[in-house]
């Protein structure tokens, strides 16, 4: 990433030169930036890290939420 960030070189030029996809030097160009400012032009690792784990607890969460409504309406049912 430093050919791209430092030298001005194009992502499709460092790719070809070092026989990389360009897609995946892109990622890697962007995490780099965002490492670099601090996550200012995106998130850094530490950022990504979290906002993955707060989205599986969500999925979690809505999960747990579901299997409750759905046992207290069945629960509710047998109750009349």
């Amino acid at each position: 990433m430093r050919l791209v960030l430092d030298e001005d070189k194009t992502v499709g030029a460092v790719a070809r030169e070092l026989d990389l996809t360009p897609s995946a030097l892109g990622l890697w160009g962007r995490q780099a930036q965002a490492e670099r400012t601090k996550g200012r032009s995106g998130l850094m690792r530490e950022e990504r890290e979290e906002l993955a784990r707060l989205r599986k607890e969500n999925r979690e969460l809505r999960m747990e939420r579901d299997i409750l409504k759905k046992a207290s309406a069945l629960f509710a049912k047998y109750q009349q």
